[in-house]
């Protein structure tokens, strides 16, 4: 007899008994228990997390806060903006002599209804990109508008406006200046003096 047939004979009066398969389930039935507890606390730790750093992110500053670039005075500028969920900006941005010069606004605006509402950060932008103009010590009056840097001081007529057709990226914006009293802009034409300030 070979070493194999003895070791057949030997272990074919061996049975498994019932419980055994059982046993298994119970063992495949934990593991697998186990691995859920994991997943599940696994998650928990996701959801402290993100949700834990937002809270302290919103309540840290109070308002969405990133750098941008934006044209002041003609020369591109970087910038930390800071936009509150009320409508307004505040932003921060060291001018041509190193100075740090705060700059805020904001405001609502009126809906059909007549509701108010803050203002989008869109239309912040849209305030913060508006076209400039600055009355210097010397007399001499300037447009800003993105790069540009314009010249208007003897765009003046005898009432004291000037019209300049401003163009940025193939649009255009019409603005109505009158000397030290305001501006106005449009897409579509010159705006009549008399219908502002």
């Amino acid at each position: 007899m070979t070493n194999k047939e003895k070791y057949k004979q030997a272990f074919s009066v061996l049975h498994t008994s019932d419980n055994f398969s059982l046993e298994v389930e119970k063992m495949t039935l934990l593991k697998r228990k186990q691995k859920m507890n994991i997943a599940v606390a696994a998650a928990a730790i996701c959801v402290l997390l993100v949700g834990g750093t937002g809270t302290v992110y919103a309540a840290n500053i109070g308002g969405i806060q990133r750098t941008i670039q934006l044209w002041i005075h003609g020369d591109q500028t970087d910038a930390v903006l800071e936009v509150d969920s009320d409508g307004t900006y505040n932003m921060l941005y060291q001018d041509e002599n190193g100075n740090t010069v705060e700059r805020g606004g904001g405001g609502v605006a009126i809906e059909a209804d007549g509701s108010e509402r803050p203002l989008t950060e869109e239309e912040l932008m849209e305030d913060i990109n508006a076209p400039d103009v600055e009355y210097k010590d010397d007399g001499s009056v300037w447009v800003y508008y993105y790069d540009q840097k314009i010249e208007i001081t003897d765009k003046f007529d005898e009432s004291g406006v000037c019209y300049v057709k401003l163009s940025n990226n193939g649009e255009i914006l019409y603005m109505t200046v009158k000397y030290q009293n305001g501006l106005a802009t449009s897409p579509n034409c010159y705006v009549n003096p008399k219908e502002f300030n």
